[in-house]
């Protein structure tokens, strides 16, 4: 290619893409596919909730959830440069709102207020996540005008799980210890496979959830000491998607609906759970499989990741239709 081929990035001012905060960035952060661009920066699949929430005297600017664990995830954005009275906004609308993960999204971050997130991020548990992002504005020549997040402040990961971990393994049993590490390596293989399947992060628990677009649903990856088709003890790793949201049982009926031209779709047989004494319903695949054997990771990690993905790229579109689907069960 020629060099007189190439383009000239050109910085762009904010306002000439939103004259307004309130009545045109607000409601353009808060559309699908912004959202989508936004979590992507940050690591997580985002569905909002609702626009300029009230919370006391004040209304926060979007409210979401984290589709992969249904938590509050709140983001106050600002068309100029952070100040103090945003700051405190936050956290006033984190404390009514009990959002776990805040998002503050400007022009351009003080070095003041990039400290204050830091040395919270640093202080607060697990809990809470607290992100700094600015937003720019970009074209080439004609081009339509591109928008760009820069991280700015995040959690520090690395440095509270150790701390955490150093304080805390003597109080977890054996287990899930193992647990632990199984889905710690996990996250690690899928990252260096570059999978569009995400991770949350590692925790001490038989399960690790992965978004799918929706709230109320998500993908698991499961580890068990017992068959759950056989109630025999017994380990298995299994992927599913489970269902958890208010309509769970309706939402289960529409899919199973479907079941033959999902199962033709993934090219494998499902377990259709729907136990009549819970409100949760699971859709999954299961191996025999023992994940406390380090050595057999290499393999359960690809059969994983494989379901995952064939399960993510076939239910992720008609589990975002659900909601308006009247029950007929058309896909």
């Amino acid at each position: 290619m020629k060099p007189d081929r190439f383009g000239r990035l050109e910085r762009v001012d904010l306002r000439e893409g939103w004259r307004s905060e309130a009545s045109d960035f607000t409601p353009w952060l808060a559309q699908e596919e912004n959202l989508k661009l936004l979590g992507d920066s940050i690591g997580i699949d985002l569905e909002c909730e609702a626009q300029e929430k009230s919370v006391g005297p004040f209304r926060a600017d979007i409210l979401c959830k984290d589709t992969a664990t249904d938590n509050w995830v709140l983001i106050e954005n600002q068309l100029d440069r952070t100040d103090h009275t945003h700051l405190g906004q936050l956290l006033t609308y984190a404390a009514g709102l009990n959002a776990v993960t805040i998002v503050w999204v400007a022009e351009r971050f003080t070095d003041e207020h990039r400290a204050a997130l830091d040395w919270l991020n640093e202080r607060t548990d697990d809990n809470i996540n607290l992100f700094g992002l600015e937003i720019e504005l970009w074209r080439i020549g004609d081009s339509p005008i591109a928008p760009k997040f820069n991280i700015i402040s995040q959690p520090n990961d690395w440095s509270r799980t150790v701390r955490e971990a150093a304080g805390a393994v003597a109080d977890i049993s054996q287990s899930k210890q193992a647990q632990l590490a199984f889905s710690t390596g996990f996250k690690r293989y899928m990252e260096s496979k570059g999978s569009f399947v995400r991770c949350q992060k590692p925790l001490p628990q038989h399960w690790t959830n992965h978004a799918i677009g929706r709230s109320g649903i998500h993908l698991s990856s499961v580890v068990s000491g017992r068959n759950s088709e056989t109630g025999v003890k017994a380990p298995e790793i299994r992927a599913e998607l489970y269902l958890d949201a208010d309509d769970a049982k309706r939402e289960f009926s529409i899919l199973e609906k479907q079941r033959a031209n999902i199962e033709s779709a993934l090219a494998f047989p499902l377990t259709w759970h729907n136990p009549e004494d819970k409100a949760l319903c699971r859709i999954y695949t299961r191996l025999d499989a023992d994940y406390r054997d380090q050595a057999q990771w290499p393999q359960q990690f690809e059969w994983l990741r494989q379901r995952l993905e064939k399960l993510h790229g076939v239910f992720a579109p008609l589990v975002r239709n659900l909601r308006a689907d009247p029950g007929n069960g058309e896909p």
